[in-house]
């Protein structure tokens, strides 16, 4: 198949056009370099410079390009930020993506595979969260992907269009020593413990220690990077025989940040000194994802389960490049 992979230069994007290419498809990344990196994107496709949120360029790659799928990754991810600037958010990640889904009816694409988030959830009532968990967003972030849910499900009524929403936990860990995760600036636990083993951050800030948890931190799931490449591979086989799927992805266990921490000091050998900090409005205290309606209906495994062999890759990666991509 040929496959558009928009935001295909970002973290999980790139990883997801190595996992496309290397089950023989034709991929195409659109991107427009804000915060994906050139180097992330594999040899094997084709860059297309573009923004989402311009209707011409949009027009110009899907009349150049007869796509059989779109993957789209091209959000922004932050929740704090999204309490701040809501309406940056609701118009890069919802409303150009219904730009960039207009074109996708307009041109007959039959398949689209969506990058959705844990975050739809909000405050969890139970745990591990299965898809039927009321969806109530607490964060802008959220609610701009609750939205293009919605809406997807809205297409598939009237135009038929097959897709599969994909609601992510955690995605961590890298590739390969080439292909990691690179942020800027960076707010996700596992590389800001790995800044600390760099040298390059004092500490790293446990963010409220009394929660009801086994040991006071917020217990979170961890999924692998490659790991969410190969259920959007599977996604879009799946849609060859199923018409729609919403799934969590995630390892179905939960790690708390003081465990994470921990880990990290057994990989890295360095000490990571750690600082109590109050909570933050917002965060609960575990965040454990019910996947097996992935594992039914897409035949998904997680293989990299272990927290220690997650936080190995992603040092390796940073190892070999200190400052991330263009640093090496």
């Amino acid at each position: 198949m040929k496959i558009l992979v928009v935001g295909g230069a970002g973290y999980i994007g790139s990883v997801v056009c190595h996992e496309m290419l290397g089950a023989g498809h034709e991929v195409v990344v659109f991107d427009n370099l804000s915060h994906g990196h050139r180097q992330a994107i594999p040899a094997g496709a084709k860059l297309v410079e573009g923004e989402m949120g311009d209707p011409a360029a949009l027009e110009s790659l899907f009349t150049a390009h007869s796509f059989d799928a779109v993957f789209h990754f091209a959000a922004l991810i932050e929740a704090g930020e999204s309490m701040v600037h809501p309406t940056t958010f609701f118009i890069n990640n919802t409303a150009y993506t219904l730009g960039l889904l207009d074109a996708v009816i307009r041109h007959g694409v039959r398949r689209f595979i969506f990058s959705s988030t844990a975050a739809v959830y909000g405050d969890p009532v139970r745990t591990p969260i299965d898809e039927s968990h009321p969806l109530a967003p607490t964060n802008a972030y959220g609610e701009s992907k609750l939205l293009v849910e919605r809406a997807l499900d809205w297409l598939h009524r009237i135009h038929g269009l097959r897709y599969a929403c994909l609601r992510y936990f955690n995605a961590a860990g890298a590739m390969s020593r080439d292909i990691g995760e690179d942020h800027h600036p960076e707010s996700h636990l596992i590389p800001l413990i790995l800044q600390v083993a760099q040298g390059r951050r004092e500490n790293i800030a446990v963010f409220g220690s009394d929660y009801p948890t086994e040991d006071g931190t917020c217990v979170r799931d961890y999924i692998h990077v490659s790991d969410l490449a190969s259920a959007h591979r599977l996604a879009l086989e799946a849609l060859q025989r199923i018409e729609k799927i919403t799934c969590n992805l995630g390892n179905g266990k939960g790690f708390s940040v003081k465990e994470v921490i921990e880990a990290a000091r057994t990989v890295t050998g360095h000490a990571i000194p750690a600082v109590e900090k109050p909570r933050r409005p917002g965060d609960p205290p575990a965040l454990i994802a019910a996947s097996d309606l992935a594992r039914k209906e897409l035949g998904w495994e997680p293989r990299y389960t272990s927290l220690e062999e997650i936080i190995r890759g992603a040092w390796e990666w940073r190892l070999a490049h200190p400052g991330g991509f263009g640093e090496s």
